[in-house]
Formats: structure tokens, C-alpha cells, sequence
């Protein structure tokens, strides 16, 4: 296969911010059970129209998230929230993608984006994440774009009806 062929085959992702014809998609993919599993209880289950609503006119525009875009079609977000006071120049990355497109590479290609624009634009010198244990895919994510694991935080999360352990990676910008 020709070089030409082959870059024809590479699937064009960027990032933008969400617009009102994400919601239907958002409702969809947020309700599968596959994704919502190791996501904050931040995001409601079960994910409604009112709450997708919410989330392109309001919550979408807190700190720095983003809408991850795969050829024209929404596949996931990615985003930094930023800390306060002393933890100002601190920000907590989070990411998540729709199971029809995991095993590509694509959540590490938007978090390597967004990483990028940060330490253009921002004056952060952190990003840290928390991972549920057990979450292999996301640590490997988070491994690839440069970040390390600083703490395994026991009982440190309550969801499903039971305590698990997460582990705390970060990453400095500069």
C-alpha cells in the first residue's frame, strides 16, 4: 500500500467545543452502560435530553473541555479542570470515548491535543487524573501522553454500591 493510500485510511480527529447537534449523541452514548462505567456520578444515569441540553449550553463551557470529532462525527470529550486558590496552576484531565470507537487511539490522540493546547495557552504547570482500578485502558492512555502514577489511593471512590481503589497520575506541562 502506497504512503498516499495509507493516509487516505487515517481518520481525522480534532477537537472542538459541543454543539446543540451533539445531544442526541451525547444521550446515546452516556446511557451505555460500557461507557458510563468508570466515568464520575457527576454525570447523571440515566443521561436525558434535559441533561444534554445542560451540557452544550453551560457545563460544556467550565475550564477546558472539549468535544472529540472523528471525521465529522462526535466520539467522546476530553477536557482540564482547572483548580482553585492554591491548586490554581493545577488541573484535573478527564476523558471519555464511545465504545464503538475505543481501540484506536483515539482518547490518547485528543488528550495529546489537549495537553498541547494547555501549554500554549495556559499558564497550568500540573494536569493530574484519577483512574478507577481496574481501568487498564485509561492508565495506558494516560501512560502515553507522558503522565505517571503518584498514588494508589485505597477505598478512595464510592460507586456501584461499593468502595474502590483509584490511582492518582499526574503530569507536569513545563
Amino acid at each position: 500500500m502506497s504512503s498516499v493510500e495509507q493516509n487516505s485510511l487515517v481518520a481525522e480527529l480534532q477537537l472542538r467545543p459541543f454543539v446543540e447537534a451533539d445531544r442526541e449523541q451525547l444521550v446515546d452514548y452516556l446511557n451505555r452502560p460500557q461507557v458510563s462505567h468508570y466515568l464520575s456520578d457527576r454525570i447523571p444515569q440515566p443521561y436525558r435530553m434535559a441533561d444534554a441540553d445542560w451540557w452544550v449550553r453551560e457545563g460544556s463551557h467550565a475550564g477546558y473541555t472539549r468535544a472529540i470529532e472523528v471525521d465529522g462525527v462526535l466520539v467522546g470529550c476530553v477536557g482540564a479542570d482547572p483548580g482553585q486558590f492554591e491548586f490554581r496552576y493545577t488541573a484535573e484531565a478527564g476523558y471519555w470515548l464511545a465504545d464503538d470507537y475505543w481501540g484506536r487511539g483515539y482518547a490518547t490522540q485528543a488528550l495529546g491535543l489537549l495537553i498541547a493546547e494547555l501549554q500554549s495557552q495556559t499558564d497550568l504547570q500540573r494536569l493530574q487524573a484519577m483512574v478507577f482500578v481496574g481501568n487498564e485502558a485509561s492508565v495506558r492512555v494516560l501512560q502515553r501522553c507522558g503522565f505517571v502514577q503518584e498514588a494508589h489511593l485505597r477505598k478512595a471512590v464510592f460507586k456501584h454500591g461499593q468502595f474502590a481503589d483509584a490511582l492518582l497520575f499526574g503530569r507536569l506541562l513545563r
